[in-house]
């Protein structure tokens, strides 16, 4: 039996994006966990530096895009001497099927974490059917 491996910690890394930028910056895409169960999906997205009102979700047609801009937290006659995340925007795109109810989606951000919940439409959710003798 082999050895268990120890966790690796990613550095954020930049996003390759063939697209054209209106925004000059740089632009990360965020590390993301997704959980499932029989209600719902769980999707954790790591925005270190983001502010809740500095998160934009919008969801059409069927594409869920996550945004986030992290400011920076020195004043005018401030300047850096070590920060623990980079300054720059956060950046990803999910393709949602009918498998998720798009009305009743949930947002939350706290501590550099937004987690979204995307619960499952009522005819996705399994159920057992009895059997009635007779």
């Amino acid at each position: 039996m082999s050895e268990p491996k120890e966790l690796q910690v990613k550095d954020k890394h930049e996003v390759a994006n063939p697209a054209e930028q209106t925004r000059p910056g740089v632009v990360f895409t965020p590390e993301v966990d997704i959980f499932e169960n029989e209600k719902q999906i769980n999707l954790l997205a790591d925005m270190p530096g983001v502010a809740p009102n500095d998160v934009k979700i919008d969801l059409n047609d069927g594409l869920l895009s996550i945004s986030g801009e992290v400011q920076p937290v020195e004043g005018k006659d401030e300047s850096d001497v070590l920060i623990e995340f980079e300054i720059g925007r956060y950046y990803r795109q999910f393709t949602l099927s009918e498998v998720v109810d798009q009305s009743k989606i949930e947002a939350k951000l706290e501590d550099g974490v937004l987690r979204l919940t995307l619960p499952k439409a009522e005819k996705a959710i399994p159920r057992q059917i009895a059997v009635a003798a007779g």
